[in-house]
């Protein structure tokens, strides 16, 4: 069992910046990826970011490239989420998540066996 927990949402500005935290928990030593996705109201939840712990590659999203950047310390098992220039159709509810196993797309959502409670991000236009 693996438990995360997210903080740092909040509402900001169009333009303005945040950044999120993710701290897992329990059966880590088997970690391979952890991520962020999000999911605003009416829609798809989407993932914007990832992380490998094996060889640290990062996959982003088309929507958050060049505006957002994943970055992580596999021996605090936390992975952060630095956003910035954010937008108003940024706003959704992050969410983290966690793979203990291989998986070929890092921002293939059902690959994920574990996800946190999530935290709210408001940009306000």
């Amino acid at each position: 069992q693996v438990r995360l927990v997210e903080s740092g949402g909040g509402l900001v500005q169009a333009g303005g910046s945040l950044r999120l935290s993710c701290v897992a928990s329990g059966r880590t030593f088997s970690s391979y990826a952890m991520g962020w996705s999000r999911q605003a109201p009416g829609k798809d939840r989407e993932f914007v970011a990832a992380l490998s712990w094996s060889g640290g590659s990062t996959s982003y999203a088309d929507s958050v490239k060049d505006r957002f950047t994943i970055s992580g310390d596999n021996d605090k098992s936390t992975v952060y989420l630095q956003m910035n220039s954010l937008k108003p159709e940024d706003t959704a509810v992050y969410y983290c998540a966690h793979s203990g196993g291989y998986i070929p797309t890092l921002l293939n959502i059902y690959e994920y066996d574990y996800w946190g409670q999530g935290t709210q991000v408001t940009v306000s236009s």
